[in-house]
């Protein structure tokens, strides 16, 4: 049986998510959408995001890989760790290679995902060039 996450060290844990804080600007400031998330996964888990609708699951995931859109949201607080090696404020160049070569994210909609004007081959192939010099 894996350790529970809480026993995870810093060897153990590949993906480490404490004080998580997102906000997205509003008409009088930044509003709190996601407030103090915390999980730790060790390699080999699955961790399943469960909660209602607008609970903070996609802005959570969002924060994680690097995707919350500058200047309609930010991450105001927290850590996202990530083999050790701490992602927020992780200038945008090296998260891109971050995503490109050891973390992504499989969005819900694929309609929205794939464009079916082209072979998902041809998307599959540019979403690798975009991360890698091939």
């Amino acid at each position: 049986m894996p350790p529970a996450p809480a026993q995870l060290s810093g060897d153990d844990c590949l993906l480490s998510v404490a004080g998580l804080r997102v906000e997205f600007a509003g008409p009088k400031g930044w509003l709190p959408v996601v407030d103090d998330v915390a999980f730790h996964i060790g390699p080999g888990e699955t961790l399943g995001l469960v909660g209602e609708s607008g609970s903070g699951k996609t802005v959570s995931s969002l924060a994680v890989m690097g995707l919350i859109p500058k200047g309609f949201g930010r991450v105001a607080a927290g850590s996202i760790g990530f083999e050790g090696r701490e992602l927020v404020g992780l200038p945008d160049d090296e998260m891109r290679r971050v995503r490109g070569d050891q973390i992504s994210m499989i969005f819900q909609e694929p309609m929205t995902s794939l464009n079916p004007a082209f072979t998902v081959g041809n998307q599959i192939a540019r979403a690798v060039r975009a991360h890698r010099s091939v």
